[in-house]
C-alpha cells in the first residue's frame, strides 16, 4: 500500500527586481541609494554638486520598511 504524505512549504517570496537594481543593503541591514538629479542636465550643475549627487547615501528608517518587504532575501 502506498501512503502519500502531504507536505506543506512555504512559497518562496519573489524579489522586485527594480528594488533590487536601485538599493544595497548593508552589513548593518540599512539600504544605501542613489542621489536623484546626477542623470541628465548636467552641463549647469557645479562639480561641487555633481561630486555630492554621485556619493551613496542610507535610506532613511520609514522609507526602508516597504524596501524590506520588496527585498526579502
Amino acid at each position: 500500500m502506498l501512503l502519500l504524505i502531504k507536505i506543506k512549504f512555504m512559497p518562496k517570496l519573489k524579489t522586485r527586481k527594480a528594488a533590487f537594481k536601485r538599493y544595497k543593503k548593508t552589513g548593518a541591514g540599512n539600504f544605501l541609494r542613489r542621489h536623484a538629479y546626477k542623470g541628465h542636465l548636467l552641463m549647469k550643475k557645479s562639480n561641487v554638486q555633481k561630486r555630492k549627487l554621485s556619493q551613496r547615501i542610507c535610506v532613511t528608517l520609514s522609507d526602508s520598511k516597504p524596501i524590506k518587504l520588496m527585498l526579502p532575501y
